[in-house]
Order: C-alpha cells, then structure tokens, then sequence
C-alpha cells in the first residue's frame, strides 16, 4: 500500500488541536471564501449554463472551447470506450458535447474543479496528497457508474457524478493546508477527526457551495454515515461500493488512522462472489478507459 504521508514533524498537531482547525476551515467554506483557478471558474460557469433550460449544444460548445484543460476533458471522455462503442474518433469539442450530453458534461465540469483543486496544493507533500485522492476519486467515479449500471439500478450517470464530488471536502482541506503547518504531515491516527465528522462538515459547505444537487448530497451523507442497506439499491449505497472496491484508497483515510481494513462496508454480504468478479472483470476496460481520460 501506497503511504502518501510525510514523515511525521517536531511541530504535528496534536488531536486536540485538530477539530477547531478543521470547524475553522469548514467556516471559510460556508462563507463562500473559496478561490478556484480560472479553469475551475469555468467549469462552474458551464454547471450553471447547463441549468439552463434554454441552452444549445452550439452555446455549451462554445463556453467549453474557451478553455482548453475543459475541452480537451471532455474531448477525451467522449472517445473512452464507454461513449465510443462505434470506435468513431471525434476530434471537435461541439461532437463531443453532442455524443455525451449535458448529464455527462455535468460530472466533466465537476471533474475540472476536483482535479483544479489538487493542482491549489501549495507544498510537494500536500501535492502528493492530492494527487493519491485524485486517483481514487477516479476510480470511485468510474466504478459507481458500473456498480450503478449493473447492480443498484440508479442513474449511472449520476453515480458518476457523486463519486467525482464526494471527495471535494478533501481536496478543500489539502488546498487550505499550508494555512496549518503541520496539520498533514502529522502521524497516522492524528486526523482522526476527519473520519469523525470533519469530512462531512467540510464536504458539506463545499458542495453547497458548488450547488451540487440535493439527492446528490443526501447520497454522500449516506456514504459518510456508512451504513450499506441489503441487497446495496440507493445511491449511498453505490458509493460505499465503489468506495470499498477501489484499489487506491483516500491518503486522508490513511493519516486518520482509518485504513481499508477498518471498513464496516463488507463485499462479502453485499456481493456474491459471482456478481463481484463480473464488475471487476467486465467492467475491467470501461473503468480504465474512463480512469485514463480523467487522467487527462
């Protein structure tokens, strides 16, 4: 298992210390004091363009042109095997947004702010923090839209959605780290506040912020609470799965002291061995494919 923690500093935070840090940074964030690049702006720009409801494709093409990171995303998606199954190369941003669809650009444009938020990390260690939760957004993204598709039944696309956003509080909280020297570099277990409550505190004032929508965020206080409901048929549900079954797990999780082996989500109940082993195997390039342009 990967460790993206640095080694442990003479000035780590005590645990005490961590739940006014973390209330203080979760204030920021219900005031609206968040900054993002201006690629992020953008994104956000083409979530409020998509609310719309008198927006054309020609109208949604032309504010994803102006910025290259977002239109090369979306480009990039639109050719991953899940939405090429033609094996048709598209190379227009206007094509793209045609063959994926406004639900889909959605979760792209949420995908530019996640990713823009790990590039807002101000040191190499909180850099390589971000970059380990970045990668298991990815997979818990893509794996939700295949555990949405062929096990719970809900909307495939807005499991892909959730699970792109359901680490954003921590994205948040790696961006606001170099505001509190030592907060992230501290040995495992000190965090553990985070997994306690603080994720959910801070998660929940950043995605009001990013006017997520609301069975969306139902969805991830339920992920949050980690209660998986049997047979696994709600979203929350959704991603806990996907959660559990990523192969790179959350770095916070790790300096919370909360690694995957202190999951109460057991596969074992919720999957039989046959149905687990036909996610994981036929989904087995779908989950790349899509991985891979998220990389982008």
């Amino acid at each position: 298992m990967t460790n993206f923690t640095s080694a442990p500093s003479s000035a780590a935070i005590q645990p005490p210390e961590v739940d006014a840090i973390l209330a203080s940074v979760a204030a920021a964030a219900e005031s609206g004091n968040l900054v993002f690049p201006t690629t992020a702006e953008l994104a956000l720009k083409v979530q409020r363009l998509i609310d719309d409801p008198d927006c054309s494709i020609d109208t949604l093409a032309k504010l994803v042109q102006a910025d290259p990171v977002l239109a090369a995303r979306v480009v990039a998606v639109a050719n991953s095997v899940i939405y090429n199954r033609t094996g048709r190369a598209i190379a227009d941003v206007r094509s793209a947004v045609s063959r994926l669809g406004f639900n889909t650009l959605r979760v792209l444009a949420a995908a530019v702010v996640v990713k823009q938020m790990e590039n807002m990390a101000g040191t190499p260690g909180h850099r390589k923090l971000a970059m380990g939760l970045w990668e298991h957004t990815a997979h818990v993204a893509a794996l939700a839209q295949v555990i949405a598709r062929r096990v719970t039944k809900v909307n495939p696309d807005t499991a892909f959605f959730a699970g792109i956003i359901h680490e954003i509080g921590g994205f948040y909280l790696i961006a606001r780290g170099g505001a509190y020297p030592g907060l992230l570099e501290s040995p495992n277990g000190t965090l553990l506040a985070w997994d306690e409550g603080g994720a959910a505190t801070v998660g929940r004032a950043v995605l009001k912020h990013l006017g997520a929508p609301a069975p969306v965020i139902e969805a991830i206080e339920g992920m949050w609470e980690g209660y998986l409901a049997m047979p696994p048929q709600s979203l929350a549900d959704t991603l806990l799965l996907a959660d559990h079954l990523a192969p790179v797990e959350s770095p916070l999780s790790q300096l919370a002291g909360n690694g995957r082996e202190g999951t109460a989500v057991d596969i074992d109940v919720a999957l039989d061995d046959e149905t687990l082993g036909s996610i994981l195997a036929e989904s087995k390039t779908e989950v790349e494919s899509l991985i891979e342009a998220l990389r982008a």
